[in-house]
């Protein structure tokens, strides 16, 4: 259990900063965005099937 709180905590730390150094991870192709007059709706769709793969490869490599 430490093991995995450990690794998520990495995992938010490089994600906090590959948004801070510019990588636009929540505007990729593919995220679906509603804009009407005054509210705004956004599915990110690709930005969690992107994390989704790249979480699965990341811990499948750790579980080795």
């Amino acid at each position: 259990m430490a093991r995995g709180l450990i690794v998520f905590g990495v995992v938010l730390i490089v994600l906090g900063l590959l948004i801070k150094v510019g990588v636009p991870l929540g505007r990729l192709p593919g995220d679906i965005v509603f804009q009407r007059a005054g509210s705004t709706f956004y599915v990110p769709l690709v930005t969690c099937l992107l994390l989704s793969v790249v979480l699965s490869v990341l811990l499948a490599l750790l579980r080795r």
